[in-house]
């Protein structure tokens, strides 16, 4: 859904969907370290998406369209940015990822670091 979306709201909806699928498999284990590394997992996709809507938002505002072939704003295109690397742990916004990896069993780290950065 997200790769193949050309507007920001579907893509925006994928991503979600990926997040809200992966969260059950983090806190399966019931251990304190997990379910911790799932609420971790959580709110910081939560803040990228967030960053995601406003940055689709003032997109939006500035050109009148919410196409992800339209991203002309200099402020929607820095935060689209920062939001898509934090999502994915990139560097700098990388500080969450550890964390989670290590409070999760390496199946799901492995889901994490290639499967849902794909979809």
């Amino acid at each position: 859904l997200t790769m193949s979306s050309y507007h920001w709201l579907l893509a925006w909806m994928g991503l979600e969907i990926n997040t809200l699928a992966i969260i059950p498999i983090m806190t399966k284990p019931h251990h304190p370290r997990s379910v911790e590394a799932g609420t971790k997992y959580f709110l910081t996709q939560a803040a990228a998406s967030a960053m995601i809507l406003l940055s689709s938002s003032i997109n939006a505002w500035y050109t009148g369209q919410w196409d992800i072939t339209q991203l002309t704003n200099e402020l929607a295109c820095a935060l689209m940015t920062a939001a898509l690397a934090m999502k994915l742990g990139l560097a700098p916004v990388h500080f969450w990822l550890p964390e989670v990896m290590q409070g999760v069993t390496i199946k799901t780290t492995m889901i994490i670091t290639t499967w849902m950065k794909l979809a």
